[in-house]
């Protein structure tokens, strides 16, 4: 068994785009992979070697994620956060491509698990289909595969 410097040298950043694409927050996603490596030297020794060490450590991230999730529910309060426009892109470009952005992830929330996971993995966490085909414990064609029909039934207006 690998120690947990090394675990932590070979699979951070992949843990980090994982969490990211979890939660869409530099910072959460940071303090997240910390926790998580945290527990995972915490119960190294309970990891019976049945799944690959990367897919583990993203269980524990996963579940973290969960319960933070959970957790700020119960504390969930209202915040205002002014918002200053940027200069570049006019007002009307920001609000089209954010119109854009919040019709698609609407579209991809209504997606079946674990096409939904997927398309999320992919688009957001910028995952490979291998790295995806790994966390949801598939291959890699069965990564790409559902991509492609989750894409394919946004596409076509046929969600649910």
């Amino acid at each position: 068994m690998q120690d947990i410097a090394q675990l932590y040298k070979e699979y951070a950043q992949q843990v980090y785009k994982y969490l990211f694409s979890l939660c869409h927050n530099e910072q959460i996603a940071e303090e997240l992979m910390q926790e998580t490596f945290y527990r995972a030297l915490k119960s190294l020794k309970s990891y019976d070697g049945t799944c690959k060490i990367y897919v583990w450590l993203c269980q524990i991230a996963k579940h973290i994620w969960y319960q933070t999730l959970a957790r700020n529910k119960k504390t969930q309060t209202a915040e205002l956060s002014p918002e200053i426009p940027s200069a570049d892109p006019s007002v009307e470009d920001n609000i089209i491509l954010r119109d854009g952005k919040m019709s698609l992830f609407k579209k991809m929330h209504l997606l079946p698990e674990p096409m939904r996971e997927v398309m999320y993995l992919r688009l957001t966490g910028e995952f490979s289909f291998r790295e995806i085909g790994e966390i949801l414990g598939k291959d890699e064609t069965w990564a790409r595969v559902t991509f492609y029909r989750g894409k394919q039934k946004i596409m076509k207006g046929r969600v649910l």
